[in-house]
């Protein structure tokens, strides 16, 4: 039998995080992490982390792995997640999935047989180099001009996938999007059942504003500044593309007040929340709670259900 495992989805400031350790209590289980950015160390706030009580009142896996000069990988989330999966699943509790990096849980989930070019340390350097002298916009016509589909599908500013599909170009001989659609989706190695939380959008848009404000009161700016001066929010690296450090630097260099960059950091975790949401809701195996009217226990009582089949569940 496959093992079983419950995922927690959704955009941020949905509730995920108290809603997955409302189910570790209830199920007898642990929660793996499963965000892009609360893998590093020192990032916090901004990646809005379970706060020591939480992870001592439930276990917390995959947070803290490294340091943010360390480029971490949907395929190296994968390896680390099998392993806690594992080691959970033979200690006889339930691993609860938690967080919002979509592609993260797709490639846990639906392992793909993809025959894409290892890492070029050389070319990677090269490709960083000309980023921090031309600028996200000049990298990502760059990628047009090789592979106007990736081109399509990534977003001038993530710059990290800009790069790498770049490099797949230049050093495997084809496409990102020809490896793409080349790739075969095997089956899932886990009876999996994958609860997502949903808002409407302006309810969701003042979670995620009321988050900021508090964020803020908590230290952000603080944490941003000791991330920039130990040179972890460089152009091009992964930690200095995060959202809620990123919108902090203008103010940090002087360059605005901190109520302009507050604000920025507010619209764009707004994008971002609908970008995550436009990812699961094209996902069959997702399972949505719709939250709006509905109070904290009553959402536990549903989840909770879903996984004990006791209501409908997408099941993979």
């Amino acid at each position: 039998m496959k093992p079983r495992i419950l995922c927690v989805v959704g955009p941020t400031a949905s509730g995920k995080s108290g809603l997955a350790i409302a189910l570790a209590v209830r199920l007898g289980g642990e929660i793996i992490s499963c965000d892009s950015m609360q893998i590093y160390r020192a990032m916090d706030i901004g990646t809005a982390k379970a706060t020591e009580a939480e992870r001592a009142a439930v276990p917390h896996h995959l947070l803290d792995l490294v340091t943010p000069d360390v480029p971490f990988s949907a395929a190296d989330f994968v390896t680390a997640a099998q392993a806690a999966i594992a080691d959970i699943t033979a200690r006889g509790r339930l691993p609860i999935l938690c967080g919002g990096t979509g592609l993260y849980l797709d490639s846990l989930l639906r392992p793909t047989a993809y025959a894409a070019p290892p890492p070029d340390p050389a070319l990677r350097a090269a490709l960083a180099a000309d980023l921090a002298a031309e600028g996200a916009e000049a990298m990502h016509a760059r990628l047009a001009a090789l592979d106007p589909a990736a081109a399509e599908a990534i977003h001038p500013n993530n710059t990290k996938r800009v790069l790498r599909a770049i490099e797949i170009c230049l050093s495997a001989g084809t496409t990102k999007s020809a490896l793409d659609a080349a790739s075969v989706v095997g089956e899932c190695p886990y009876d999996a059942c994958v609860i997502g939380l949903r808002w409407p959008r302006e309810q969701l848009n003042a979670r995620i504003d009321e988050r900021v404000d508090a964020m803020l009161a908590e230290g952000l700016v603080e944490e941003t500044a000791r991330l920039l001066e130990a040179g972890y929010l460089a152009p091009g690296t992964t930690a200095g593309q995060a959202i809620g450090y990123k919108e902090i630097v203008p103010y940090l260099r002087g360059e605005e007040p901190l109520a302009v960059s507050a604000e920025r950091l507010k619209i764009a975790t707004h994008r971002y929340a609908k970008r995550q949401m436009t990812w699961f809701g094209a996902k069959d195996y997702v399972e949505w709670i719709d939250c709006a009217g509905r109070k904290f226990e009553e959402i536990v009582n549903i989840a909770a259900e879903c996984y004990t089949g006791r209501a409908e569940c997408g099941i993979i």
